[in-house]
């Protein structure tokens, strides 16, 4: 009965779970069907069909992007993982052995010319381990961390969140801009990263201590395009230190806007990471060491 009951447990079609993975990084049935060289008809059909095998949905399908449901985010991480063994196989077996991949997420404002240089002199020195870099807002990067999607992240966070292998902490700045100020309109326009993104309810809750008036006049998940907005005048804004720039005026203490001291950066890596992950996780940390100073 017992060996019975383990011939009978679902398979999943390498296949299949190649067709997830593709349509959640593209965010598309559209574009995941152009790079697998296949139609979107065959691609749906390949997600329904794992949607069948997991018992689960896997997708969320909106009017223009593509979201993983919380099953889909699980399923996806041992998805990578399969068909990193896969190709693992494949190239030990053609002689070309790759002993390690390492999945590492950074925060666009650390992806910097001096962080990717860093990554590639990481990879000549160690021809054996691959690096799959991803970017993108923290809180994308510690959740694809939890569910098993990246090896080791940089985060940005509030103060004592989590713990991490690496902390420290993030100075921060209110920000206007240095040539069209927006500090005294009334109600006071705020720049922000979306709802639940960094820094905005700091923002929201300081004005409001204050008795201001406020709006949100810009919402944007880019840091640059924060840094834009608010250097063309079109709001303030709080931000870390290493990303106030020349077209900004620190405006700390301005109206009685607050010092906010709840932030720090921090490094994570599960305990029983290989050495590869905690030779990369050095070198990283020496580089936000390096852009702190």
């Amino acid at each position: 009965m017992q060996d019975s009951a383990k011939s009978n447990r679902t398979l999943f079609e390498l296949d299949l779970l190649r067709a997830l993975v593709m349509v959640a990084d593209c965010g598309s049935f559209t574009t995941a069907a152009t790079r697998l060289h296949s139609t979107q008809s065959t691609v749906s059909q390949k997600v329904r069909r794992l949607e069948e095998l997991a018992g689960h949905r896997l997708l969320e399908r909106g009017h223009r992007d593509v979201h993983p449901t919380d099953a889909g985010h699980t399923l996806l991480g041992y998805a990578r993982r399969m068909l990193d063994l896969n190709e693992e196989m494949a190239q030990a077996l053609a002689g070309a052995t790759v002993e390690t991949a390492v999945r590492i997420g950074v925060p666009e404002d650390f992806v910097n010319a001096q962080t990717t240089r860093m990554l590639a002199a990481f990879s000549r020195r160690h021809p054996q381990v691959k690096l799959e870099i991803s970017s993108g807002l923290s809180r994308d990067l510690a959740h694809g961390f939890d569910h098993g999607e990246l090896d080791l992240v940089l985060v940005k966070q509030r103060r004592n969140t989590r713990q991490a292998v690496h902390c420290r902490r993030e100075p921060m700045h209110w920000i206007d801009s240095q040539r069209s100020s927006s500090l005294q309109l009334d109600p006071l326009p705020l720049v922000t990263f979306p709802p639940r993104g960094l820094y905005r309810d700091e923002m929201i809750q300081a004005v409001e201590a204050l008795g201001l008036r406020w709006r949100i006049a810009f919402t944007s998940s880019s840091l640059s395009g924060i840094q834009g907005a608010v250097a063309d005048g079109i709001g303030i804004s709080l931000l870390p230190r290493r990303a106030v720039n020349r077209e900004h005026r620190v405006i700390d203490g301005e109206r009685g806007l607050p010092v906010v001291e709840n932030y720090e950066i921090g490094l994570l890596h599960r305990p029983d990471a290989d050495d590869a992950v905690r030779a990369l996780a050095a070198e990283l940390w020496r580089q936000v060491q390096r852009e702190a100073e």
